[in-house]
């Protein structure tokens, strides 16, 4: 007997060679931490608080206390698991596209079903949508030239944003559903702000990659004469 199960040597009793099957192993283990097993809660909790929302109609204050809570539990993943990622190196490709993806989900359920049920006007929906649209298919655009990093305003109008919609989830009346459409207002002008110095970032990082590109190509052809 060899000691190694026959499934591991690929039933022929030989070891099998650790390159590739080594790295797969590694690499699939490796999807299964903290870090994406929070993204994808975060991607479960989408549906969930969707249907919690629109539960009796959408206008059941117990409801929409617990689709709140959905949504609270969704934002904290949103900080923590970029956070475990950076810190403990178990940032991932399966990480690095469903993150984003998970961030922008929960914010669209949250704005276009406040719209739905007639809380919130579908131009405030309509704008932030667009703008995270735009910026992501922005930031594909330039992307050969290098990448567009989350500034701290974006930080800012995230936190704005996942304020605000809370807010306006929760049904709140008095000086508090006052406060809660200031804090749109606000979320609303950093969105706005904060996709033009997007917009003004990607046209001087495209401008200064062609450029590199030019000067790369120049001294290519003066090396060939």
């Amino acid at each position: 007997m060899t000691g190694v199960p026959a499934s591991a040597t690929g039933g022929t009793g030989r070891p099998t060679p650790r390159g590739k099957l080594g790295a797969v192993a590694v690499d699939q283990a490796s999807l299964w931490n903290i870090a994406n097993i929070l993204t994808m809660v975060r991607l479960v909790l989408v549906p969930a608080f969707v249907v919690l929302l629109l539960q009796d109609g959408g206008h059941d204050p117990a409801w929409r206390a617990w689709a709140w809570a959905a949504f609270a539990v969704a934002m904290i993943t949103d900080v923590f698991d970029g956070h475990l990622a950076r810190t403990y190196n178990l940032v991932t490709d399966f990480g690095k596209i469903a993150d984003p993806i998970a961030d922008k989900a929960i914010m669209a359920a949250g704005l276009i079903s406040l719209s739905a049920l007639g809380d919130l006007p579908w131009w405030v929906t309509a704008v932030i949508l667009a703008r995270e649209l735009g910026i992501t298919l922005m930031r594909f655009w330039v992307i050969r030239h290098g990448v567009i990093p989350a500034s701290r305003g974006g930080k800012m109008k995230t936190l704005a944003q996942g304020t605000a919609v809370g807010m306006y989830v929760l049904m709140l009346t008095g000086p508090l559903a006052t406060l809660r459409f200031w804090v749109m207002t606000v979320a609303v002008v950093l969105t706005v702000l904060t996709a033009l110095d997007y917009v003004r970032q990607a046209v001087v990082l495209r401008r200064r990659g062609l450029a590199a590109e030019r000067a790369a190509a120049e001294r290519s052809e003066a090396a060939a004469r």
